[in-house]
């Protein structure tokens, strides 16, 4: 078929073939994008044929043309129209019109790979300048950690901090000071990235209460002053503009007790997640050291007896601030890489902060139910119910399936 016999079809001509692409199962039969597709396709394809949108709408079918929408009646400006009529829609979401328009753009660059279309005219500014604002709170659009995936993440920092500690405790005991302090240094790292990863998670806790948010003084960042281990909690700066106290579930004890006897913090008022970016650190210990009156020259031969300068600041009690979320971020992805961690999420090629507390509230939704899990995210079960909506209705399903199986029994 060449490609103006294809701009010729109807649209609908090219639904079947793009649902069982997108459609799991033998002949792409199943699925649940495939149903959800399935449907948007249908509600595009009435509301360019005129039967759906205001009163005055004929569709996209010149006037004076007695047929079916076809490919070639498409171009941007119908994309654009179509997503002023989602949006003008008063019964849907913010985040919902962005959903729908999802699967339409999907299927529109679908057209375009196949033939169909010559250009992607869903993706274009000026098709979607009518779309309203997207948040990012979707049910099932953010990320969350499966259970593998926090399994393997968590397997990865424990072994990667074991060893580093052990080569650090097993030197012996004539070797090069700077040879310990270097092993040193790269277990204090691995044990406090063993220490974040557990934090993040299985406590659920939200990453800018947890770290340093440099447009928000304060957030500051989690200090050792703040973490009751033998209470199995932690004070943090809710999202409420409030402190409160967070649970330190028993997976994350020991790692954060072992990185503690490791850095030896000089104060409580230190950090629990310093930063050891080396220009930082190195700036921080020569105008803190200023500030006490030490020269330049005996600051300069205080930083050369050191391998790093994170070792000088727990030395001197020189506190350095929290790393920051974009840090944390970094960490993991980092950390996401190393451990060759699958993941398939459309906005995420790593396992991103807000993955371990979502995740962490699939567990809880689905183990203890909504008002447990929303006591533990520091939420309402309204918006609990909301964010974690597609595990009622899975389970609804469920029972669905099972009442027709007995009545069609």
């Amino acid at each position: 078929m060449t490609p103006r016999e294809r701009t010729d079809q109807s649209l609908e001509s090219s639904f079947e073939r793009y649902l069982q692409d997108k459609g799991k199962g033998r002949g792409g039969d199943g699925g649940n994008y495939r149903r959800n597709a399935a449907r948007e396709l249908e509600r595009f394809a009435e509301w360019a044929a005129g039967d759906r949108g205001s009163d005055d709408w004929t569709g996209i079918v010149p006037d004076d043309i007695d047929r079916d929408p076809a490919f070639a009646d498409l171009d941007e400006r119908v994309f654009r129209e179509y997503a002023r009529h989602l949006a003008g829609d008063r019964g849907l979401k913010q985040n919902t019109v962005q959903t729908y328009y999802r699967y339409i753009s999907a299927w529109c660059g679908w057209c375009v790979n196949e033939g169909y279309l010559g250009a992607h005219y869903a993706q274009r500014a000026s098709a979607m300048a009518p779309l309203p604002e997207d948040d990012g709170r979707k049910p099932g659009d953010q990320q969350a950690w499966t259970p593998e995936q926090r399994h393997a993440l968590t397997r990865h920092v424990d072994e990667r901090a074991r060893d580093a500690i052990e080569t650090y405790t097993t030197l012996p005991e004539d070797a090069d000071l700077l040879d310990r302090q270097r092993a040193r240094y790269a277990a204090l790292k691995a044990a406090r990235d063993r220490a974040l990863a557990f934090v993040l998670a299985y406590t659920a806790v939200r990453v800018g209460e947890l770290l340093r948010d440099p447009n928000d003084p304060r957030r500051r960042g989690v200090r050792w002053e703040e973490i009751s281990l033998a209470d199995g909690s932690m004070d943090v700066y809710r999202k409420k503009q409030q402190w409160d106290a967070a649970s330190l579930p028993e997976p994350v004890i020991a790692p954060i007790r072992s990185y503690r006897e490791l850095l030896d913090p000089p104060t409580e008022r230190w950090p629990v997640f310093p930063t050891f970016d080396q220009r930082t650190l190195a700036g921080l210990v020569r105008d803190e050291l200023a500030d006490r009156g030490t020269r330049p020259d005996a600051i300069d031969e205080l930083r050369e007896g050191y391998a790093r300068d994170l070792l000088v600041a727990l030395a001197e009690d020189v506190r350095p601030p929290s790393i920051t979320t974009d840090g944390a971020r970094s960490i993991l992805q980092r950390l996401s890489e190393a451990a060759e961690i699958d993941i398939d999420h459309p906005k995420h090629e790593y396992l991103a902060p807000h993955g371990g507390r979502r995740g962490m509230g699939e567990v809880l939704v689905r183990a203890f139910g909504y008002t447990v899990a929303a006591r533990y995210l520091d939420n309402s079960e309204e918006m609990v119910r909301e964010r974690y909506s597609h595990i009622e209705a899975g389970e609804l399903g469920d029972v669905a399936t099972e009442a027709l199986s007995e009545i069609d029994g």
